[in-house]
C-alpha cells in the first residue's frame, strides 16, 4: 500500500510511539491531511471517505495529546478547510469561520458535555441546554448584509479568507436579498450551509446523461462546483438551496440564546433547519440522534451527524475556542456503513439514454441493516482506476446510506488468475455498437453508450414516447400511456409499428379489437388510426427531432432541415459523412451550432445499420416533406429573438415558425447574445433581464411590423 494511502493508526499504536517516531507520524498527518483538505475544500473532488479523514484527525489530535512540545506549526488541529481559489476574488472574514470538533460515540458526547461543566465549573449534575441540528453536507458559506442589504457572500475558505462568490449565491432562491422584519441590525453576518437538493440533484444527472455531460458522484460536489462556476447562469440552473444556522459579526445580538437567535433569522427570510430542537440532558439529545439518523435517508438533503451547541450565548461567549473549534458545540458524526464480499460478476445494464453502466453481483451482504446484492461500479475507468476484478473480495458501502457502491478490492484475498475488466464494444441488449463519445482533444467522454437508439430494447420504449410527442410526429390521441401499453401487448416495438396499428387492428378476432378493449371505444380507436394517417406526411424538420438522435433538439432538428432540405439527401450526407475530414463531415461540421460531438452522434446514428434497416422500414409509412431555405436577406436574419408573455395575434409555434423562416435563431432564455426579446402580456423575469442587458425589446405588434417589413 503507498505511503498516502495508508490508513491511520489505532489509540494503541499511537500510545506505543517513541518521540521520534510521534514526530514522523505528525509530518505524515500534516501532509496527508492538508492535501485531503485541498481535494475536499479547495477542488470539490475528495479523494477519501469522511471516516478515514476523521480517523486521521483523530490520530494527529490524540499524537499531539501525548506529545504537545511535537506540535507542527502546520499541524491540521491550526487549519479550517483549504486556501481560497485564485479564480475568485478574496475576501477576510471580519469573524473567522471555524470548524468543529468531532463526536462519534455516545461516551464522546457525554464527555463533551462533562468538559463544558469543568470549564465553567459547574456541579456535574447541572442543566445545560443544547441544541441539536442535523449536520448538512454541503458547502459553508457567510453572506454579510448592510443596513438589511446583502453586499457579499463569501465560501470558508481557510477559515480566515474565503472566495466572493456574491453573484452566484444571489441566486438561490432561498437567500433574501433584503432581509425581512424590523429592528434588524444594520450588521448581520449570517452563515449556513449551501446544498443540493437530492430531488434536484437526482434532475440534474438526468439532464447531464442526456445531454452527454459529467455525471457527479454526490449533491455534495455538485453543489460546491455549481457555487464556484464563473458562468452565474450555470449556478441559477441548478436549484441549489440554503440553511442558516449561524452567524458572524453583528452590530446588535439576535437574542440571548442559541434556539432564538437561530429563529430570529427565520423571521428575516432565511430557511432553518425544522429539525433543529432544544434538549436538557445527553439522553435526550441521543434520542434525538437516533431520530434523525432514521429519517436521514427520506429527507431531501445530505446529512452526516448531528450537531450540539450550547444554547445560553452567553456561555458560549465565556467557553470560547481552543484551536479551529470552538469548546460549545461538536459535531456528532454517523458511522461510515461498510462491509466486505464477493465480487462474482460484473454486469452491463443499458439506461433509457443508451448508457452502459457496469453494476457488480456480489455475494448478498448486510450492509447498515440492508441486504446489497448489487452495487454500482460507475463506468469503465472507474473500474480500471480501482482495478476492481470478478473474483475480488470486495469493500462495499452504502454512499448516504442510499446507493450501494464498491471502495475497492482487498488485494491480500485476490485468486490467483484474476483477470482485469474488459469493457464491453456492443450493446448486451441489441448488438448495437457501443462507443464513447470524444470530448475535448482527445479525452473521452467517460460513458459508453449504445448506437442502435431505434432498436435497442432497453430505449426503445422512450424513444417511441419521444417519436409521437408534440415537438415531433404529434400524433393526436397517442401519448405516453398509450404507447407504453401498446409496446407492452407486444403491438409497438419499432415506429414503423405505429403505422402498422390499423392493418394489425383489422386481421384480429371481433371482441380483440382495439375498439372493444378499456380505455377504448370505436369512436376513439377511429380518430387515432385517422390521426396515424395523417401524420404519414410530417414536416422534414418534425421528422428529424423524432427520430431521437443523440444531441439533436428542435433547433439542430430545423437548422439540418433548412441546410440538407430533403430527408433523402440529409441521409446520403451522413453516410458519406463517416469519413472523418470528407467533404460531407466538414460541411456537416460547417453548420453555425454543430460540433464534433454532436456531428459524431449524427452520423453514428445514420450510420448504424440496424438503424438503417429501421429507418428502411419506418419510410415506407411516412414521407418527410422538403423543406424551405431559410431566408439570409431579411432584417433580422442571423439574429437571435426570444417570445416572452402572452401573444395575443400569434401563436407561440406561428411566431417561431415565422421568425426562423426569416433566417432567425429563436431561444429560449435571455442572454448577452439575444439580439430582440418580443415581449406580451405577463412578460416576466425574462423582460427585466432583457432590460438590464440593454436588449432590444418590442411589442408584439412591433414584432409583427418588423417582419412585414
Amino acid at each position: 500500500m503507498s505511503e498516502s494511502k495508508r490508513k491511520a493508526l489505532s489509540f494503541e499504536a499511537i500510545k506505543a510511539l517513541s518521540e521520534s517516531e510521534a514526530e514522523q507520524e505528525l509530518e505524515w498527518l500534516a501532509e496527508v491531511i492538508s492535501a485531503a483538505d485541498k481535494a475536499y475544500h479547495g477542488d470539490d473532488a475528495p479523494d477519501m471517505s469522511d471516516a478515514d479523514y476523521d480517523a486521521l484527525r483523530k490520530a494527529n489530535t490524540a499524537i499531539e495529546a501525548l506529545f504537545p512540545h511535537l506540535r507542527r506549526d502546520d499541524s491540521p488541529t491550526l487549519r479550517v478547510g483549504a486556501a481560497p481559489s485564485e479564480k475568485f476574488a478574496k475576501i477576510t472574514h471580519s469573524v473567522p469561520m471555524l470548524s468543529l470538533d468531532n463526536a462519534f460515540s455516545a461516551e464522546d458526547v457525554y464527555e463533551f458535555v462533562a468538559r463544558i461543566r469543568r470549564y465553567l465549573g459547574l456541579p456535574s449534575d447541572a442543566a445545560i441546554p443544547l441544541t441539536a441540528e442535523p449536520k448538512i453536507d454541503g458547502l459553508s458559506a457567510s453572506l454579510r448584509y448592510e443596513e438589511g442589504r446583502l453586499v457579499h457572500g463569501v465560501t470558508r475558505g481557510d477559515g480566515a479568507v474565503g472566495e466572493d462568490i456574491t453573484a452566484n449565491l444571489k441566486t438561490i432562491a432561498s437567500i433574501p436579498q433584503r432581509l425581512e422584519g424590523n429592528h434588524i441590525p444594520s450588521v448581520v453576518e449570517v452563515r449556513g450551509e449551501v446544498y443540493f437538493p437530492r430531488s434536484e440533484f437526482e434532475a440534474l444527472n438526468q439532464r447531464q446523461s442526456e445531454a452527454g455531460g459529467k455525471q457527479f458522484a454526490n449533491p455534495r460536489n455538485a453543489a460546491a462546483g455549481s457555487l464556484r462556476q464563473l458562468d452565474v447562469e450555470i449556478t441559477r440552473s441548478r436549484n441549489l438551496a440554503f440553511f442558516a444556522y449561524a452567524w458572524g459579526e453583528l452590530s446588535d445580538d439576535l437574542s440571548r440564546t442559541q434556539f432564538g437567535a437561530v429563529a430570529r433569522l427565520s423571521d428575516m427570510g432565511f430557511t432553518i433547519n425544522p429539525l433543529m430542537q432544544v434538549f436538557e440532558d445527553v439522553e435526550s439529545l441521543l434520542r434525538h440522534y437516533d431520530k434523525i439518523e432514521g429519517q436521514r435517508a427520506s429527507l431531501d438533503y445530505d446529512i452526516d451527524g448531528v450537531v450540539y451547541k450550547v444554547d445560553d450565548l452567553d456561555l458560549q461567549r465565556r467557553l470560547g475556542f481552543v484551536s479551529r473549534a470552538p469548546r460549545w458545540a461538536i459535531a456528532h458524526k454517523f458511522p461510515a456503513e461498510k462491509a466486505t464480499t464477493l465480487l462474482e460478476a460484473i454486469d452491463i445494464q443499458v439506461g433509457r439514454t443508451g448508457a452502459l453502466t457496469p453494476v457488480a453481483k456480489l455475494q448478498p451482504v448486510t450492509v447498515g441493516g440492508v441486504v446489497v446484492s448489487n452495487a454500482t461500479l460507475h463506468n469503465e475507468d472507474e473500474i480500471a482506476r480501482k482495478d476492481v476484478r470478478v473474483g475480488d473480495t470486495v469493500i462495499v458501502q452504502r454512499a448516504g446510506d442510499v446507493i450501494p457502491q464498491i471502495l475497492g478490492p482487498v488485494l491480500e484475498k485476490r485468486p490467483e488468475g484474476a483477470e482485469p475488466y474488459e469493457p464491453v464494444t456492443v450493446c448486451p441488449v441489441c448488438g448495437s455498437h457501443a462507443v464513447r463519445e470524444q470530448k475535448d482533444g482527445d479525452k473521452e467522454d467517460a460513458i459508453r453508450r449504445c448506437s442502435g437508439g431505434m432498436i435497442c430494447a432497453a430505449q426503445v420504449v422512450e424513444q417511441l414516447k419521444h417519436f409521437v410527442s408534440r415537438n415531433a410526429m404529434d400524433i393526436d390521441g397517442l401519448g405516453e400511456k398509450q404507447i407504453a401499453a401498446f409496446f407492452e401487448e407486444g403491438a409497438v416495438k419499432t415506429a414503423a409499428d405505429i403505422f402498422r396499428l390499423q392493418e394489425r387492428d383489422e386481421q384480429k378476432d371481433r371482441g380483440e379489437k382495439l375498439r372493444n378493449q378499456d380505455g377504448w371505444g370505436a369512436t376513439s380507436a377511429r380518430n387515432l388510426f385517422a390521426a396515424i394517417r395523417e401524420r404519414r406526411s410530417v414536416e422534414l424538420h418534425r421528422f428529424i427531432f423524432a427520430l431521437g438522435i443523440r444531441h439533436v433538439g428542435e433547433t439542430t432538428a430545423k437548422l439540418l432541415a433548412r441546410t440538407y432540405l430533403s430527408f433523402d439527401a440529409l441521409r446520403q450526407a451522413m453516410m458519406t459523412a463517416k469519413e472523418v475530414g470528407s467533404t460531407s463531415w466538414k460541411d456537416l461540421l460547417d453548420i453555425d451550432g454543430i460540433g464534433e460531438v454532436m456531428a459524431k452522434s449524427i452520423v453514428d446514428f445514420f450510420t448504424e445499420p440496424r438503424n438503417e434497416e429501421a429507418l428502411t422500414d419506418l419510410l415506407t409509412y411516412v414521407i418527410p416533406q422538403d423543406a424551405e431555405a431559410a431566408q439570409t436577406d431579411t432584417n433580422i436574419s442571423g439574429k437571435t429573438v426570444v417570445f416572452t408573455g402572452k401573444l395575443e395575434k400569434l401563436s407561440r409555434s406561428e411566431a417561431k415558425n415565422q421568425a426562423e423562416g426569416l433566417g432567425a435563431r429563436v431561444s429560449g432564455s435571455v442572454s448577452a447574445k439575444t439580439d430582440i426579446l418580443v415581449a406580451g402580456p405577463g412578460a416576466g423575469s425574462k423582460l427585466k433581464k432583457a432590460q438590464e442587458l440593454n436588449v432590444k425589446t418590442l411589442t408584439e405588434d412591433e414584432w409583427i411590423d418588423l417582419i412585414a417589413q
